[in-house]
C-alpha cells in the first residue's frame, strides 16, 4: 500500500466563539461531532522512530480505534507534509498488547476534544480538505489539512497569515509549553476534577 501524503498546519485559536461564526460564513459544516480523543505514541527502546521523524500512534475515539503511521516530514517552510497510513481497528487494547510484545513502548500521551468541519459540497472523503477544532490542555487550535492553496485561502479568511502557521506536533508544542512551566505532567492530559 502506498501511503498518502497529508499537508497540514495548526493555528492557535484565541476566540472559539468568533471562529464558529467564521466557519459557517466560509461554507464549512460539521462532519464529526465534538468528541474526546486519547492518543498514545509508541516507539522502540532508543527512540529510532522519533529520531527518523516518524511515529506510530494509537488513537481512542469512544468505541473506535485508529492506528496511524506517519513518516518523516518533507522539507517545507510553511506546511507539515508527511506520508501517512491509517487503519480503523475494533480493539485498541489488544493492539496495544501486540505493540508491547513487539517491543514498542508508550512514549507520550495526549488528550483533546475534537470537532471536524469540511466544505459543504459532498461528504468527507479521504484526502478531501478538513478543518478540525481541537480543545487541548494547552489551549485551542485548528488544524487545516488539504491542498496548500485551500489551507492558505481558509487561513487568510479566518484572519491568519503564514507567520501564524504551526508545523510542530502536539508533542513538540507540549514540550515547549512544559519547559516554561515547572511541575507540569509528563503527558498532555486534562487534569481530573
Amino acid at each position: 500500500m502506498k501511503p498518502r501524503h497529508e499537508t497540514e498546519v495548526k493555528l492557535r485559536v484565541e476566540s472559539p466563539r468568533r471562529l464558529g461564526r467564521k466557519l459557517s460564513e466560509l461554507g464549512l459544516a460539521p462532519v464529526s461531532a465534538r468528541h474526546f480523543e486519547r492518543n498514545i505514541l509508541f516507539d522502540f527502546k532508543g527512540s529510532p522512530l522519533r529520531k527518523a521523524g516518524s511515529l506510530i500512534r494509537l488513537r481512542f475515539e469512544g468505541s473506535r480505534g485508529l492506528v496511524t503511521f506517519k513518516g518523516a516530514s518533507r522539507r517545507s517552510s510553511r506546511y507539515k507534509v508527511r506520508p501517512e497510513i491509517e487503519i480503523t481497528i475494533e480493539d485498541c487494547g489488544a493492539l496495544r498488547a501486540i505493540f508491547e510484545r513487539l517491543g514498542l513502548r508508550e512514549t507520550f500521551r495526549y488528550e483533546k476534544y475534537r470537532t471536524g468541519f469540511a466544505p459543504r459540497r459532498g461528504s468527507r472523503r479521504a484526502g478531501s480538505p478538513l478543518l478540525v477544532f481541537d480543545e487541548t490542555p494547552i489551549g485551542d487550535f485548528i488544524e487545516l489539512e488539504g491542498p496548500a492553496a485551500w489551507i492558505n485561502r481558509v487561513a487568510r479568511a479566518l484572519g491568519y497569515g503564514r507567520r501564524d502557521y504551526i508545523t510542530g506536533s502536539y508533542a513538540a508544542l507540549y514540550l515547549a509549553w512544559r519547559r516554561k512551566r515547572r511541575g507540569q505532567p509528563r503527558n498532555m492530559v486534562f487534569r481530573k476534577s
